[in-house]
């Protein structure tokens, strides 16, 4: 049998997990994925850009025929009511 020397658990909830920071690749990530599903360049940036979208739900929306403009409108934040406006 092996024993394992115990070794303090460490607090992970006070240590710094980036969540402000954006990933590497996520954004050009989302934007390709936005871009191959028919949104403008314009729109597919802003969108990819501002993580409070789903993109999950703005591409179904958009797969069952939705325009991307008005999935964008749909599913805006309500503190920003300019987004899917042009």
């Amino acid at each position: 049998m092996v024993t394992v020397a115990k070794q303090p658990m460490r607090n992970r909830a006070s240590q710094p997990m980036g969540g402000d920071q954006p990933t590497v690749g996520v954004v050009p990530w989302r934007r390709r994925r936005l871009q191959r599903a028919g949104v403008d360049a314009a729109l597919a940036e802003k969108l990819a850009s501002d993580r409070r979208f789903d993109l999950h739900a703005v591409l179904e929306l958009i797969d069952r025929g939705c325009p991307p403009e008005l999935a964008a409108r749909i599913l805006a934040p309500l503190d920003d009511p300019q987004v899917g406006s042009h």
